[in-house]
């Protein structure tokens, strides 16, 4: 084996463990600076309303970061398992490794660490992702993979997913993934639209939308509970098994979605049983104030020191005043 560019030449590039996702990044500052906002104008709300009105500008940028975020994670499923294994092809070196694996919306991200990292004299850290969406080619990735010289770990745990692989598990992920991040995206959509029904203010259809929201949320992890319930393939590493659960993104989805339900259920029950409590909370409460204002109004065009005639004019019946006015040409 010669060098190759400073490497060996089965191992040209390698992908750093857990990269960088700058659309994550780009999504948490955007709703970071939203809510930085929010905060720099809450001085200029008097009253219990600036609560109110905080609590609910978190609440909604809450709710749209989650939708909007998940769809770009890779931790719906995640699994994890320490193995002596081989390193790589044509060679019997064994090393300790971490092996994960992480599966997303749009495809699969594996990982592998050395325990420790320097190992054979090679710096054992790598994270590879593997894309099955409808834009993506899983079973070129893999080739790809083969012809880089990828450690054998990775490429073993590719293969369960393959189209061609036995396990059948290929189209079951693809197809669930892209359904699942439809509904995500209907529900940012219906997010969108209870905000603004909110603020304009119609309630209870932003109530409505709320609901939605919760039920889009709820029926995405449908499909990704469907594919659990396959018969999975076995991945062994010798005696250890790689196994996976539900993700950090998944009871994320689960907790929103729940969130939604109740805050829609909320709004609706409130609108029915007790709207002025659903007019204070979106600050709506000033129906009384506008007919203070217009009954002091009234009250300040009337003279204050009227004579007994005047007030004896003011009762007198409209008959006899159309009398009254009615003159002979």
């Amino acid at each position: 084996m010669t060098p190759w560019d400073g490497s060996f030449p089965f191992y040209p590039n390698t992908n750093a463990y857990f990269p960088f996702d700058t659309t994550q990044a780009v999504i948490i500052s955007v709703f970071f600076s939203a809510l930085a906002t929010c905060i720099i104008i809450l001085p200029g709300i008097r009253g219990r309303v600036r609560f109110f009105w905080l609590l609910r500008g978190i609440t909604g940028l809450f709710i749209g970061a989650v939708v909007l975020m998940i769809q770009f994670t890779r931790d719906w499923e995640n699994g994890w398992v320490t193995a002596n294994t081989s390193y790589k092809s044509f060679s019997r070196a064994v090393v300790n490794a971490d092996i994960g694996l992480h599966i997303g919306l749009a495809g699969v991200n594996i990982t592998f660490v050395g325990n420790p990292v320097n190992q054979v004299n090679e710096t054992i850290n790598y994270n590879e992702h593997f894309a099955w969406s409808f834009d993506a080619d899983y079973d070129r990735s893999y080739s790809e993979g083969l012809e880089k010289g990828l450690p054998s770990p990775i490429l073993y745990v590719a293969e369960k997913f393959t189209s061609q692989s036995p396990c059948g598990v290929h189209n079951q992920y693809r197809i669930s993934g892209h359904y699942a991040s439809l509904t995500l995206w209907m529900a940012f959509c219906t997010w969108v639209l209870a905000t603004l029904l909110f603020s304009m203010p119609i309630l209870l259809y932003g109530g409505y939308m709320l609901l939605l929201t919760a039920a889009l949320m709820l029926f995405s992890l449908f499909f990704l509970f469907t594919v659990r319930n396959t018969p999975n393939c076995p991945i062994q590493f010798g005696p250890a098994s790689l196994k996976t659960a539900y993700g950090g993104s998944f009871w994320l989805t689960l907790t929103t979605g729940l969130l939604c339900l109740l805050l829609g259920l909320g709004v609706v029950v409130l609108n029915s049983m007790h709207p002025e409590k659903l007019k204070l909370l979106f600050n709506l409460d000033d129906t009384d104030g506008k007919g203070e204002a217009a009954e002091g109004w009234e009250k300040s065009h009337l003279p204050t020191d009227a004579s007994a005639s005047e007030q004896e004019m003011l009762t007198v019946p409209l008959s006899e005043l159309c009398e009254v006015m009615v003159t002979k040409l």
